[in-house]
């Protein structure tokens, strides 16, 4: 059972940058693929970015394509979202995710994060 806690979360104002982190215990990182979503209030749950076991294939949605980054180091099990020329729209809480890597890219995710909560101000 895989259990995944986020952090770096924070204000930051409109243009600034902020990099979150998703540490992973009680599996074995290296099996899953990594995911990030975020969820603003009132609206659904979206996909952010996602990344393979190995890190060789990431993806992104369009709304954060070009600003956000997602890396991962598999020697400490964290996931990474490193978020630039953040917009007020980007205001929400953060989770990250983990999917078996079977299921690239469909990923399937089975783990889940509690989130942390990231604010831009305008």
């Amino acid at each position: 059972h895989v259990q995944l806690v986020e952090s770096g979360g924070g204000l930051v104002q409109t243009g600034g940058s902020l990099r979150l982190s998703c540490a992973a215990s009680g599996g074995i990182f290296i099996r899953y693929h990594m995911g990030w979503f975020r969820q603003a209030p009132g609206k659904e749950r979206e996909f952010v970015a996602a990344i393979s076991s190995n890190g060789a294939s990431r993806y992104y949605s369009d709304s954060v394509k070009g600003r956000f980054n997602i890396s991962r180091d598999n020697t400490k099990n964290t996931v990474y979202l490193q978020m630039n020329s953040l917009k007020p729209e980007d205001t929400a809480v953060y989770y990250c995710a983990a999917g078996p890597k079977t299921d690239w890219p469909n990923i399937q995710y089975n783990y889940w994060g509690q989130g942390t909560q990231v604010t831009v101000s305008s």
